[in-house]
């Protein structure tokens, strides 16, 4: 088989994957970083879709795509800087402070980089910053040639195992990014395991999102309103 012949195969293949694409088959490898509570709540839904979903973890993600295994939920588990490599889209569900470790060791370069973070102090007592910056916008400074998107950090992690739903209605997430094509692939993603989500705009507005998931955190856990709860925007 000559070099004509391999590139007329890697032509054909890259006109199926393009007609694919526009038929709406846009199937993803996503890796969840950090499986905590949030992390393993995203798994657990993103694992019904037809994306392909790596978890990473201290472990590797072994213990919990064993955990979630039990669950019923079927995940791969991965090293980091190998599962990034191969990863169409990367989500951090880690604390702030380890997501910066987190994005220092691996490359993610090209890569749609969502973070879900609140940076909390480790009382809860504060924002560890806020209005002139953001975990956001700090992590996009770590990984510039990430295409860095906000997203999901306004959703407690109870809501993944009863439906993403209040009331019958889906749960809203607010996808703030600087990058609108990274922004529309989230939102898209966010409407297929049941939110609804809200175009917050640039990455900046990620300021006003983060104190918004420390309200809802303050509502849920110290004012006593439970976990059974989400910020809504509405609108005529």
């Amino acid at each position: 088989m000559g070099p004509y012949s391999l590139q007329t195969k890697q032509a054909a293949f890259q006109t199926r994957k393009q007609t694919a694409t526009k038929q709406g088959v846009n199937e993803m490898n996503i890796v969840i970083v950090g499986a905590g509570n949030i992390g393993s709540g995203l798994a657990s839904v993103l694992a019904k879709t037809s994306h392909s979903i790596t978890v990473v973890d201290a472990d590797n993600g072994v213990a919990a795509a064993a955990r979630l295994k039990e669950q019923g939920v079927e995940v791969k588990s991965g090293a980091l800087k190998p599962s990034v490599a191969a990863a169409d889209l990367v989500i951090l569900s880690t604390p702030f402070a380890a997501s910066k470790a987190v994005v220092a060791e691996a490359d993610f370069s090209g890569k749609i980089l969502v973070d879900v973070s609140n940076p909390i102090t480790d009382d809860f007592s504060a924002l560890q910053l806020g209005f002139s910056s953001s975990a956001a916008e700090e992590l996009a400074k770590l990984a510039p040639a990430a295409k860095l998107v906000k997203a999901f950090n306004t959703v407690f992690a109870q809501h993944y195992a009863s439906g993403l739903k209040l009331n019958g209605e889906a749960l809203q997430t607010f996808v703030a990014s600087d990058d609108e094509a990274a922004k529309s692939v989230v939102k898209d993603l966010a409407a297929e395991i049941g939110l609804e989500p809200k175009d917050a705009g640039p990455l900046s507005n990620a300021r006003y999102l983060e104190p918004l998931g420390y309200l809802n955190i303050n509502f849920g856990y110290i004012l006593g309103y439970g976990t059974k709860i989400a910020p809504k925007w509405q609108s005529e």
